[in-house]
Order: C-alpha cells, then structure tokens, then sequence
C-alpha cells in the first residue's frame, strides 16, 4: 500500500473501534486474517517456533505475539506497548433522566478529554452490554449505535457573552447530560432506553443487566491539507499506535523473525492503568511467563529471557502549534510529518534513557526514517503512559516514543501521513531486527 492507503486503513480502524471493546474485536479480525491463534488464560497452552498468538484479558486488552525461531532465552522479547482507550464520556448506571419534558443521557468523564469539544457534535454510543443468556450465564456482547442518537448544544452566545474571551466552562454534574428526546406519556425514561438497546443489539430487554457505554463522535475520518498531508480523527491517542503497531507485527519479515514479538494493548492508559487488564495490572506479565513456560523455558531461562528484551512504549506525543508558542519548551519543538518522537523526562514521566534513545535512533536509521526528542515545560506538569510503570514490572530497558499530533485528549484530533508511515517502518525494523 502506499501511503495514503496505509492512512486510510488506519482511518478505516479506528472508524470501526468507537470504544476500546470495539477496538480489540478489530485487532482481532485482523489477527486473524493472519491465521493467529486465540489461546485462553484457563486453559493450558502449546506453542511452536514460528507460531501466531493472540489473549484477550476482558475483552479490551489484546497481546498478540510470534514466537521466534530461537530460543526465547537467547534472545528476549521484542515488545512494543500502547493502549485501546480514549479520553472521553462513559455513560452511567443509571442512564435516563428526564428534565422539563427532555430526556438526557448521564454520563461520568473518563479521563482527561478537552470537554468543549464535544459539544454540536454528532454523538453516539459505543461499547458493551451485559445479559442473561438463553442458559442462564452472563453474557457480553459489543453495542454500537450508528447514527447520531445524542447531542451536547452550545448555550447561545445571546445568553454567555463572555464564551470567547474566558472559554466555554462546563459545570461536569449539571451541563454535560445529553440530549436524547422529548419526553412523551407513553414512554417511560428507563424502559426507553432498554428498547433502545435491544433495538443495537438484539437483546431482548428483560435479559439486559448492565453496560459500558461511551459517548463517540461519529464522523468519519478525513485527510486535510493541500496535499492531503494530514488526517483528522477521534482516539488517534492511541489507536493510531495500536495500528502502526499491529501494521508492523503483520509485515512478513516480522513474522519470520528469530526473537519473539509481542504487540500488547492495554485498557485503562487514561485513567491510570491500575486494573487487572492495565498496563500496571499483571495481564503482560502474567502472558510473557506463560509463554516462556510453554516453549520450555524454566524460571530462570524467563528472566535471562526478560534481561534480554527490549520495549517500545508507543503513544502519541505533543506537536508544536504555533499560536500558542508559550505552551511548549522553545528548545524541543517536535514538527507535524517529521519523523517519530522520543520523549524524555527526568523524572521517569518517560522511561527514555541515553542508552533505550540510542537503540530507537539506530532502528530510525535503518528505517531511513527522522526522528524527533521532546521534553515538557519544566513549568508544566508534565503527562505520563505505559511505559514507566511496565519497564518497573519487568525490568525491561524501554523508551517512550510517539508520533506528533495536534489536540491531544479533543473530540477530534490531527496527525501527519508521512509521521504514521515512518513508525510503521522503524517498527518493523524493531522486530525483524
């Protein structure tokens, strides 16, 4: 594919993953297509040299790896670390609520999104819902509404004058619900919206328990620019590294490499991975002991193994806006379409050190590809991601890299083409490497 076709297949993703559910059952078709193999944590596993593997842990966290051809203790994992979720509005338990004849939607933040941008948007809802099925267990299956369902209207500036000298403010309890329909007699709130489930699910009602559902903005992705030099989409932190990730795993030299290569995709990055299927939790470790295991390997052959192996934490990093010069540190201004990005933190925000830089830079090398090194306003406080707290659980040397976007954490984020395509190919130099 060329470039354009490569950003488009990214665009086409992330279109078909509005929640992190939706994101893992993507990656998993596309795993697929591949002749991986599903294995499950409560049954025994069996692996060959050469074989394609994928574990889902809850159904939105996904490792999916190849084992090499060598010895694992000889030459380590190749890992390369990002995550499935987004910033955005996650509905509540109870969801319906009617207020002078409306019906609203409540919803909690997850995260840390750009709230403002969410408004006269297009909304809908995206995730899972959980059920009673026809032999009494519980079951889950994925939700998604296709067309618009939900709005956020803006107050007119009639009746907030100061919008555009002091910034649209949202009270998080009171102006966030959103607007659903008018309220009619026949229609109670909460049996509304359990028809409204069964109608994206085919559930019927009286079996539906519970859900996870976000709030997604359903335009499409688009390419913009006077070339088409750059593309605009929701959740490109992080789906973006999750597909240049998934893209290099599935090049055929990576598939035939001699170390093994695990792309390993985590819930719960924005909201601080503490959870049994987050980075922090124990799900990558849990699969890489597993995996030693069963090629062989003893406890200690696993921790020569680990000593051996190398991470890539890849998530989306700050890029230089010019109309607000004073957000960023003068000397480490990174550039739309310029290449990858290492990011350093002295206080381990980024696990980069000189050594994990070094390494990165020479797969940019091979890769023929540029790179870019970003530190923080040492006034600001500075964000964090996976890599610290994954490199801690294993002892694994890692760097923290990302490639340059704009709004980060907004309804609708900006990428550069050329970026997208230079990660996926020192990606591949990583692990066919």
């Amino acid at each position: 594919m060329n470039a354009k076709e490569q950003v488009q297949d990214l665009l086409n993703f992330i279109d078909a993953s509005p929640s992190p559910w939706h994101a893992v059952a993507t990656l998993e078709q596309r795993l697929q297509q591949f002749d991986f193999v599903r294995l499950h944590e409560a049954e025994q596993w069996s692996l060959v040299p050469g074989g394609r593997y994928y574990v889902i842990r809850d159904g939105s966290s996904i490792i999916a790896f190849v084992a090499g051809s060598k010895p694992l203790s000889d030459t380590g994992f190749k890992i390369l670390g990002a995550h499935t979720d987004s910033p955005g509005l996650r509905v509540k338990p109870n969801a319906i609520g009617l207020l002078d004849g409306v019906i609203r939607v409540g919803v909690e933040v997850y995260g840390g999104p750009i709230l403002a941008t969410f408004t006269d948007r297009d909304l809908s809802l995206a995730g899972r819902v959980s059920y009673k099925a026809d032999d009494g267990a519980i079951a889950s299956r994925l939700c998604r509404f296709d067309q618009p369902l939900l709005r956020l209207p803006n107050l007119a500036i009639h009746m907030n004058r100061n919008v555009n000298d002091e910034g649209l403010k949202l009270n998080k309890q009171l102006e966030l619900p959103l607007l659903l329909t008018t309220f009619a007699e026949e229609q109670l709130p909460p049996a509304y919206f359990y028809q409204l489930l069964q109608q994206a699910t085919a559930i019927d009602k009286e079996r539906v328990l519970s859900w996870e559902l976000q709030v997604y903005d359903t335009q499409k992705g688009v390419f913009w620019g006077p070339s088409e030099e750059f593309f605009a989409d929701s959740q490109l932190d992080n789906l973006a590294s999750c597909h240049a990730g998934l893209s290099a795993l599935l090049d055929e030299n990576s598939l035939n490499a001699e170390a093994t290569s695990v792309c390993a995709f985590f819930d719960h990055e924005e909201i601080g991975s503490e959870s049994h299927k987050g980075a922090d939790g124990c799900f990558l470790p849990d699969v890489l002991e597993r995996m030693s295991r069963a090629v062989g390997e003893d406890r200690d052959g696993y921790q020569r193994a680990l000593a051996r192996s190398f991470m890539i934490s890849a998530d989306m990093a700050h890029a230089y806006q010019p109309n607000f010069p004073n957000a960023y540190e003068p000397d480490h201004k990174v550039m739309i379409n310029r290449g990858p990005v290492i990011k350093v933190n002295a206080n381990q925000r980024y696990t980069s050190e000189s050594l994990s830089e070094a390494m990165f830079m020479e797969w940019c090398r091979q890769a023929e590809v540029g790179w870019q090194q970003y530190s923080h306003r040492t006034d600001i406080a500075c964000g964090s991601t996976i890599g610290p707290m994954l490199s801690a659980r294993l002892g694994v040397r890692t760097v923290d890299i990302g490639n340059p976007m704009w709004a980060m954490h907004s309804a609708r984020e900006s990428a550069g083409v050329y970026d997208h395509i230079d990660l996926i190919k020192v990606l591949r130099c990583f692990f066919a490497g």
